[in-house]
C-alpha cells in the first residue's frame, strides 16, 4: 500500500487531481482503515472544493488515528471552508500541538483567527509560519493580508510583493524595472493593472499623484475602464490591456502604487471624486431617472462576478453575493425609486417584489454605468467593482460586506479610509445576511424621509 499512496501523492503534488482520487480510493477499498490514505482523500476533496466530503474523510482518519497531525489540520481546511471559523482554529491548533513544526497549519490558522477579526492573534500564527517557512511566497501573501485587514498598510503592502512569487498568481508579462517610490521625474511609468475591476478603480487614484511628481503616467486597464479613466487630469494616455504597448522607463503595478506612496492609514489618498461621469451622459440619465418616477433613487447590486473557472473566487462569490430574495424586504421601504446596476446573468433573476428600473443593457462599459451612477442619491452593493465606482465618483454608497471582509475594509469599522462616502455594513454570523438588509432597511426608511432626491 505504501507504494500506491506514494504515487496517489506524486499526482496531486503534480495536480493530477483525478487520478490521485482514484489512487486514494484503490486504497481504501482494500484497507478502510487507512488512515493516511483517508487524509490524503481529504487533501484532494478540499481542493476540489468538496469540503463536506473532505471533513468525513479527515473524521474516518482521526478515528482510526487521533494523533494525525495531517488529518488535523486537513479537517481544519474543510472546516475553514464551511465557514466554520472556530472549529477550524481548534483543528489547526490540534495538528500544531502535534507538530508544532507544521508552517503550513501555523498560516492557516493565522487566516481562519483573521477571518474572526482577532488580528492579534492572527499575526502571531503567521509570524510563527514565516519563522519556519521565511522564503514561502504564499504565507507571506497570507501574512501581508493580515497586516492589511488590521490596518498596518506600510508592512502589509511591502510584504505584498511577495503575491508575484505566489502559485496561481498570474505573471504581469513585463519586461524592465518596476517603479518602487524612488523620484520618478522625467520617466514614462506604465501603470498597469492587475486583479479585478475593483482593484484597478481603488488604485488608480495614485496615477494622477504619480504625474504630479513629474512622471509622465500611461495607464494599462482592462478595455471596460478606458473611456472613464481617459478623463483623469495628468495622464499621458491610458491603453486597452491588449492592444499595442507604448514605451516606457518603468512599470507599476496597481497595487504597488501604495508601496511606492509608503502609504500609512494616515496618509491614504481620499480625496473624492477622483473619477468624473461624462457630463452629458449622465445629464441625460438624470432626466430619465425623473421621468421614471419620484423618490429617493436607489442603485442595487446584489451579486459579483462567479468566475466558476477559478474555484477560490467562486467559493469567494457565493460568501459575497447574496440571493436576490434577501433583499426582499427593501420593497417595503416608502419614498424610494430602485435601480439595478447588477450585470452579468443574474441580472435577469431580480429581489422579489422591487419595482427595478435596469438601464443596464445600455451599458456597454464603466463610463456609461457611471453616468447611471451620477443620478442616484444613493447605491447599495455587496463587495464588487461598482461599489469602488461609486465611492471614486463621490457617491453616497453601502457596501454589505461579508462575515469574513476583504482585507480593504479592515476590521471592527463602518467607514473606510478609501472612500469618505462609503458605510459598511458586515455580517455579525457568517452567511446571515438577514439582519444586514434589515439594519439597511431601516437606515434606508428614515434617509429616504428626511432627504430630498439629488436635482
Amino acid at each position: 500500500m505504501a507504494g500506491r499512496l506514494a504515487e496517489g501523492c506524486a499526482a496531486f503534488v503534480a495536480g493530477r487531481l483525478v487520478e490521485a482520487e482514484a489512487v486514494f480510493r484503490d486504497v481504501l477499498a482494500g484497507a478502510p482503515g487507512d488512515a493516511e490514505a483517508w487524509s490524503n482523500l481529504a487533501a484532494v476533496l478540499n481542493a476540489t472544493q468538496r469540503h463536506p466530503q473532505a471533513e468525513t474523510a479527515c473524521r474516518a482518519a482521526i478515528a482510526v488515528q487521533p494523533r494525525f497531525w495531517a488529518a488535523w489540520g486537513n479537517l481544519g481546511t474543510a472546516l475553514h471552508h464551511q465557514q466554520r471559523y472556530q472549529e477550524a482554529v481548534h483543528a489547526y491548533a490540534e495538528s500544531l500541538r502535534r507538530n508544532p513544526a507544521n508552517a503550513d497549519a501555523w498560516s492557516n490558522l493565522g487566516v481562519a483567527l483573521a477571518d474572526q477579526g482577532r488580528m492579534q492573534a492572527s499575526l502571531q500564527a503567521h509570524e510563527r509560519a514565516i519563522a519556519l517557512a521565511p522564503d514561502n511566497a504564499e504565507m507571506r501573501v497570507n501574512r501581508a493580508m493580515a497586516l492589511l485587514a488590521a490596518g498596518d498598510l506600510a508592512r502589509g503592502f511591502t510584504e505584498n510583493v511577495w503575491r508575484w512569487k505566489a502559485p496561481g498568481m498570474k505573471p504581469h508579462g513585463l519586461g524592465g524595472p518596476c517603479w518602487e517610490g524612488e523620484d520618478p521625474a522625467g520617466r514614462t511609468i506604465l501603470v498597469h493593472d492587475e486583479g479585478g475591476f475593483g482593484d484597478t478603480l481603488q488604485f488608480v487614484r495614485y496615477a494622477p499623484l504619480l504625474a504630479k511628481r513629474g512622471a509622465r503616467v500611461v495607464l494599462l486597464v482592462q478595455p471596460p475602464l478606458v473611456r472613464l479613466l481617459g478623463r483623469m487630469p495628468g495622464l499621458a494616455g491610458v491603453v486597452a490591456r491588449g492592444a499595442l504597448l507604448p514605451p516606457y522607463d518603468l512599470h507599476c503595478p496597481m497595487l504597488s502604487l501604495p508601496h511606492g506612496f509608503g502609504t500609512t492609514l494616515q496618509t491614504v489618498p481620499a480625496r473624492v471624486p477622483y473619477l468624473q461621469a461624462d457630463v452629458s451622459k449622465a445629464a441625460c440619465w438624470r432626466a430619465r431617472l425623473a421621468e421614471a418616477g419620484a423618490g429617493f433613487r436607489v442603485g442595487l447590486v446584489w451579486s459579483g462576478a462567479a468566475r466558476p473557472n477559478m474555484p477560490p473566487a467562486h467559493a469567494m462569490d457565493r460568501r459575497r453575493s447574496l440571493p436576490p430574495a434577501c433583499l426582499a424586504p427593501l420593497a417595503g421601504v416608502p419614498g424610494v425609486r430602485f435601480v439595478s446596476l447588477q450585470a452579468g446573468p443574474v441580472a435577469a433573476r431580480p429581489p422579489p417584489g422591487l419595482d427595478l428600473l435596469d438601464p443596464m443593457a445600455e451599458c456597454a462599459d464603466f463610463d456609461d454605468t457611471a453616468a447611471v451612477v451620477a443620478g442616484l442619491d444613493l447605491v447599495i452593493s455587496v463587495d464588487t467593482a461598482v461599489a469602488h465606482l461609486a465611492g471614486a465618483l463621490g457617491r453616497p454608497v453601502w457596501l454589505l460586506s461579508r462575515y469574513d471582509a476583504c482585507w480593504r475594509w479592515l476590521r471592527d469599522r463602518r467607514d473606510s479610509p478609501w472612500y469618505p462616502t462609503l458605510n459598511l455594513y458586515q455580517q455579525a454570523v457568517p452567511g446571515a445576511w438577514a439582519p444586514v438588509i434589515e439594519a439597511v432597511a431601516a437606515e434606508l426608511r428614515r434617509l429616504a424621509g428626511s432627504s430630498a432626491p439629488t436635482a
